[in-house]
């Protein structure tokens, strides 16, 4: 029979986990729809990596237009805008300046629903933070992202309000 917890000589008490054991390693997953992130999406991601101190996955999930012609001439691989480029590169600054490693990924699918499901998968994320800017998303496109989201993905969801 084990003795009380009060009763236990100082050196023999049972650790409490850290924060980022029981996390399990998984880092934190904020993606989007080729669109700006909404500002709750972008503060809850870091602050999440940050107390639970894993790694930051900011992943832009694209839409592939099924055209051969235009992935041979390189059409399909056209440059962000410049205000678009820095909406997705906010959050890996303000990461990186709270000591956060981030890995960014852009990603081409026919299937962006799907592939958002299958990088989520394959990163092991912990929380998976869904968060465009809801303004600039379809509601049909976004309740149906939402909809594969939370029956496909095995880990924790936040969605966008």
């Amino acid at each position: 029979m084990a003795a009380p917890l009060g009763s236990m000589p100082l050196g023999s008490r049972p650790r409490l986990p850290d924060v980022a054991d029981q996390a399990g390693g998984r880092p934190v997953l904020l993606g989007t729809l080729d669109v700006p992130f909404d500002r709750d999406a972008v503060t809850f991601a870091v602050d999440s990596a940050v107390e639970l101190g894993q790694r930051l996955i900011i992943a832009n999930f694209a839409e592939r237009a099924p055209l051969p012609l235009s992935t041979m001439l390189g059409y399909d691989d056209r440059p962000y805008t410049p205000e678009m480029a820095d909406a997705l590169a906010a959050p890996a600054r303000l990461a990186r300046e709270l000591g956060v490693e981030v890995t960014r990924l852009r990603v081409k699918s026919f299937h962006p629903i799907t592939a958002m499901l299958e990088v989520a998968a394959e990163q092991g994320a912990g929380i998976f933070v869904f968060g465009p800017d809801r303004s600039q998303v379809p509601r049909l496109r976004y309740r149906r992202a939402a909809r594969a989201i939370r029956s496909g993905v095995s880990s924790l969801v936040w969605l966008a309000p």
